[in-house]
């Protein structure tokens, strides 16, 4: 994960994984928008689960715990507040 580009109000992250992969519980303490590039991902929340492929999206809410399990290699752009942070939830 790594930020692209970065204005006054939002920041633009670069998310890749690998097929097998996956990114362990977290949130975000702001709103964050997900668009998937390429590849295929299981977004996890505590109560769903939504399977992502290019050109789809999703708005994850401020302070909700996901994790992310990659299918397919995976291409992303998560859109978030500049202020926004990433915790882990055993942090």
């Amino acid at each position: 994960m790594s930020i692209l580009k970065t204005g006054k109000e939002y920041k633009i992250l670069h998310v890749k994984g690998n097929k097998g992969s996956q990114m362990p519980s977290h949130f975000s303490t702001k709103e964050a928008i997900i668009i998937v590039l390429k590849g295929e991902v299981l977004l996890k929340f505590q109560d769903k689960e939504m399977n992502l492929i290019p050109d789809d999206s999703a708005i994850i809410p401020a302070s909700v715990s996901h994790s992310l399990f990659i299918k397919e290699n995976f291409e992303a752009y998560v859109i978030m507040a500049i202020d926004s942070e990433i915790k882990f939830d055993n942090n």
